[in-house]
Order: C-alpha cells, then structure tokens, then sequence
C-alpha cells in the first residue's frame, strides 16, 4: 500500500452577499471524487433579494405536511453517534463520547464536521466547519485540519521517525482515529497534494525543534489553522498539472470557511475558533438546572474588539470603509475565515492566478470581482482565538454548532435542552405566551399540551438530532410544534435558505466521575 494511503487511511445563511463564487454541484459530494468509509472507521457574495440575518417563521407558501415519520427520516439522516470504549467495564476517558448532526439550508450542504482521536497524545479532536461561496473550503479543512493539529503536538522524536518511514518506504503508524458518518466523505484524487503539504509542514517542525520539545495545545492548535490556510493560497497560486486538481484548489481558496475546534486531552479543553461558530459549555448547578459558559468569542461586527483590531490594521483612510453594513469591505461576514484569497491576496496576484487557469474560471464574472475599497490587503486572517478551560466534575457536556444554530437558539436555551435530553430530567419553566393575549381555555389548552410532549420529550437516540428539533420546531410559545417542523423541513431549496442557515451540531458528553479525579490529582 503506498505511504500516502497508508497515512490518510480513513482521511476522510449567507457569510457573503448572493451566489457562490464557485457554486458545488446540485448533489453531493461536491468533491471531484469522493469516497465515503464506513462510520466503523477508527456565503455568498453578491447582494440578494432578501437578506437571511435572523431565522424567519411562518413559511405558509410552498412547504407541505409530513407525517412525523417523514419529519424523523429527514431529521435523523445525518446523525452520528460514538462511545468511548470502555476498558474492564470502566470509562477511564474524560470524554463518554458525542452525538452530531447536520441539517442543510443551501443544496448541497455548505457546512462540514470533524471528529477524530488522536492517536499520538490520545486527546479528542472536534470541529464544525461553515463553508461560505460554496462548500470547497469548509470540505478541506473536514478533511485536512486535524491532521496539522496532529502533526503540530508531536514530539521532535515521533516527526523524525515519521520522516524516516516515508523516506525508507515503510508502513506509516496510524495517526488519527476517524469518526465518520457515511455520508462524510473526502477527495480522492487530491491526497497526494495534501500529503506532499503536510509532509512539508511536518520537515519544517524538525528544522525548528530540538530534541525533547514539543508545542502544547495552544501553540499548535495556532500553528496548525495558520500553516494549512498558508497552504490552501500557495497550493491555489502554484496550480497542479491536472486541470481538474488545478481547478479544485482554486475553489478551495476562492471560497472559504469558518472554523470552530475543540481539542479535549484529560481535564485539558482547549477551544480555537475563526470566524462565527460558537463553543458552549453546559454547567450543572447544584440545584439541577443548566448554565451556559461561552468558550469562544464570534468574530463578526457585533464584537467591538474584532471591529477595532481590523481597523487598527489598515491605514486611518479605511476607517470607514474597512467595515460597512457590518460586513468585512461591506461584503463579508465573518470577519476571520480560511480561504476567500479574495480578501488576502493583491490585486496583481488574484488576476494573475485566474488568467493562469483552467478555463472553466474564464467565464465565470464572479472570479474577476474585486472587493469594493481594496487598498491595503489582506483584510482577513486564519489566526484563530483560543481558550483554554480546565475541566471541572459540574462540566457536563460541550456544544459545537455553526451559527445557523445560535441564531435560532439563545446559548442558554441551547444548554437547557441539552441538559435535560441529557439527564432525562425536565426542569418545568413557566408558561409564557410571548406577548400574546390569550384566554383561561387557551391557556389550559396549552397546559395540556405540555404535558403530552413531556412524554414524547426525548423520542430522539441523538442529542444534536434532539436540539436540531427544537432549533428548527419551536413554535412562538418555545415548545416544538409538528405543524412548524413539517413546514421548515418541507420548504424547497430556493426558499429554504431564506429561513434558515445550514445547522451542523456536535455534543460531547464528559465523564464527570473521571474529570473529578482528574482534577484531585493535578
């Protein structure tokens, strides 16, 4: 088996304003060949219409009735779960294991999911992707990330005798446990350019390491979004030999992605993110109920400090122009991201990489457009911001979501949901109306109803999938509602995207009996 395979075995709303610069096939895989192993396997630019900031309810026109059996279906297709194995009947992991699920908006889906055990430190890896522009970037970095983050917390020994395998032609060692849904799958034909990258960046730590050393999770979690974003540009500026490869890679570039990551290593959680997905963590008070603590800060204009460190890096000229309509140069959302070259590189080299080539760019107008107000590039960045949280017994679980999920859910109401799938215990909150004037009847109506649902609360095997329900059912009391659900999940494609994002979940349940003592012996 050749070293590559050997090495990659198993490898497996709109962000800006209008149609994607590279749109991804109608179905799935966008990718030019994919392949999709076994779960067993260790935004657009241009301005459109009607903006889809905020989740919008009521879609009477063109949606149908579904049966709760059809709602399911569709609800469950995309759910994944994994256990931690258990050693003489005994967890001995901080991590139980984590449900995940994705639910698309745009056709096909732009967002992507990873998840993944490091075999080298025998830490968890997770991580929600938001493609943007198409879904190009946000299928890279699903299968391309966690392998930097690997590579960067090896020690200065481990990358030497990888070196020395793939030099001598011998079996590589595993270096990532996947944990794959099926339907999670990776390109074919791009793993020889992917491994020759990393193979790069992994020479380049032994050039910059001695003996003994090694980068902790901060640094490497730093060092690895910065070295792949690094190169995604230089792979699209270099091109490849075969046009179909050649053309990949400049999708990858042109498009781009958000990136919210948690790296889970005994009582250890590190969190990096780039861009507007969001990590929460969901704490057990000592009366039962749920709290939320935010482990991540959403890189967009309604951050004050992300608004000011952007106008700080570009001339006092660009201050008003730097950020417009809450938008990166009026356009782009999120103001980090991988990719979106659009943003990072000159002028120059953006028409000089396109008229370079592959045809089928030649006729695309959106490839030649170059952002209003585009004076001191770049104006976007990959650095993620990282938080470290050490783990406490009341940490009960963590969730991952792209923003379609907060901005149809509050964090709090997230974590509460999540909580009480988790511990089968309901906790009751009052009745509210939301405004609305009702009746003693209709308000005993509504009663009534509660207490029906109370027994069916928990139908779900999945916890994303459970959340996914409330994110996408909730009626105007807070409660999901079958008729809601059949209409969102019965919209078609080109009105679907105008109520919602694309919602990619991932929840990750800790051992609070391990975490505890983990937490005495340190």
């Amino acid at each position: 088996m050749p070293v590559t395979s050997q090495l990659f075995r198993g490898f497996p709303r709109a962000k800006l304003w209008g149609s994607s610069l590279f749109p991804c096939q109608r179905q799935l895989p966008c990718c030019p060949t994919s392949h999709r192993p076994t779960s067993s396997q260790p935004h657009s630019i241009w301005p459109t219409a009607m903006p889809v900031r905020g989740y919008r309810r009521s879609p009477d026109l063109h949606s149908y009735n579904l049966t709760p059996p059809q709602v399911n279906s569709i609800l469950k297709a995309n759910e994944y779960s994994f256990k931690v194995p258990e050693f003489d009947g005994k967890n001995v992991s901080s991590v139980m294991g984590f449900d995940s699920n994705q639910l698309p908006a745009n056709a096909p889906i732009e967002d992507r999911r990873s998840a993944a055990t490091c075999l080298q430190t025998r830490g968890m890896l997770l991580g929600v992707f938001d493609g943007h522009a198409g879904c190009a970037c946000a299928q890279a970095l699903s299968e391309r990330l966690f392998y930097y983050v690997a590579m960067s917390l090896m020690p200065h020994e481990t990358l030497c005798e990888l070196e020395a395998a793939v030099e001598a032609g011998r079996p590589l060692s595993p270096i990532l446990q996947w944990h794959k849904h099926p339907n999670d799958y990776f390109t074919r034909e791009a793993q020889t350019m992917y491994f020759n990258s990393l193979r790069t960046y992994w020479q380049e730590l032994i050039d910059l390491s001695s003996p003994g050393e090694s980068l902790g999770p901060r640094e490497a979690l730093l060092s690895a979004f910065k070295r792949l974003d690094s190169d995604l540009s230089l792979e699209a500026q270099v091109g490849d030999a075969n046009s179909f490869l050649h053309y990949w890679v400049l999708r990858v570039a042109f498009s781009g992605a958000t990136a919210c990551v948690a790296h889970i290593d005994g009582s250890d959680l590190y969190v990096a993110n780039t861009g507007d997905g969001r990590a929460v963590l969901g704490v057990q008070e000592e009366d039962g109920s749920f709290s939320a603590h935010t482990l991540s800060n959403d890189h967009n204009a309604q951050n004050e400090n992300e608004v000011a460190r952007i106008q700080g890096e570009h001339p006092p000229s660009e201050k008003k122009t730097v950020v417009r309509q809450d938008r990166l140069l009026g356009l782009l959302m999120p103001f980090r991201a991988f990719g979106d070259v659009k943003f990072k590189w000159s002028i120059d080299l953006q028409r000089g990489v396109l008229e370079s080539g592959p045809d089928q760019l030649h006729d695309n107008e959106h490839t030649k457009f170059i952002p209003p107000n585009y004076h001191t590039p770049p104006y976007l960045t990959a650095e993620p911001e990282i938080t470290h949280h050490r783990l406490r017994p009341q940490d009960r679980f963590l969730v991952l979501g792209t923003d379609g999920l907060w901005e149809t859910l509050h964090r709090q109401e997230v974590v509460r949901i999540v909580g009480e799938y988790l511990t089968g215990v309901h906790q009751r909150q009052p009745l509210t109306v939301g405004g609305y004037h009702v009746t003693l009847g209709q308000m005993q109506g509504l009663l009534a109803e509660r207490k029906a649902r109370a027994s069916l609360a928990f139908q779900d095997q999945n916890a994303a999938t459970h959340l996914i329900r409330h994110a996408v059912g909730n009626n105007e009391f807070g409660a999901v509602d079958h008729e809601t659900l059949s209409k969102m999940l019965s919209l078609p494609e080109e009105l679907a995207r105008m109520y919602r994002d694309d919602i990619t979940i991932i929840i990750t349940q800790f051992n609070p009996h391990v975490v505890g003592h983990q937490g005495m012996w340190t």
